[in-house]
């Protein structure tokens, strides 16, 4: 691909990529590593023949270039969630608040599960790409994606249920 191409490519996904990679990471500055990490490797490795899957490809490679970032330093890390906190947003104060709180409640909930059952979340879920799609970006069977979603699921349900009745349980006593 010649470097208008990957310009305009890098123009139109480098906030997918970012944000992709913010979340998986919890790492402002991290992520605008990997972010230009996966760049490097898409001016190298994207072909012509990508030109149509382009967007589901860098997510891929982003992936990757996460999982052999946290396979280089294999040591428990505490990361900064923050960032999502100081976004600017619309509304008012009321729903801004909301909005937050919910946010921080999903990603709590979020960070229950296993690293695997929470990227197959946030590529079904949240990225709205099919199951294939997803299984592929993996490197996973569809049988084992759809086996992983269900008890990804299956646990954020009964965490939140969970939650729900020691909330009813704790308004009952006041």
């Amino acid at each position: 691909m010649d470097r208008i191409q990957i310009e305009k490519i890098y123009r139109d996904y480098k906030k997918d990529i970012y944000r992709y990679l913010l979340y998986l990471g919890k790492n402002h500055h991290l992520a605008e590593d990997l972010m230009q990490e996966t760049f490097s490797r898409a001016l190298v490795h994207l072909k012509p023949e990508h030109k149509d899957r382009v967007r589901p490809w860098l997510l891929r490679v982003a992936y990757r270039v996460f999982i052999d970032k946290m396979r280089k330093e294999k040591r428990v890390q505490y990361y900064d969630t923050e960032y999502f906190n100081e976004l600017p947003e619309t509304g008012t104060p009321e729903s801004i608040l909301i909005a937050k709180e919910k946010q921080e409640a999903v990603s709590e909930m979020l960070d229950t599960l296993t690293e695997i059952q929470r990227q197959t979340v946030l590529l079904y879920d949240f990225k709205g790409f099919s199951y294939q799609e997803s299984a592929d970006m993996m490197g996973i069977g569809l049988s084992r994606f759809k086996i992983l979603l269900y008890r990804a699921r299956q646990k954020l349900r009964n965490q939140q249920h969970r939650e729900q009745t020691s909330h009813r349980l704790y308004s009952d006593v006041i």
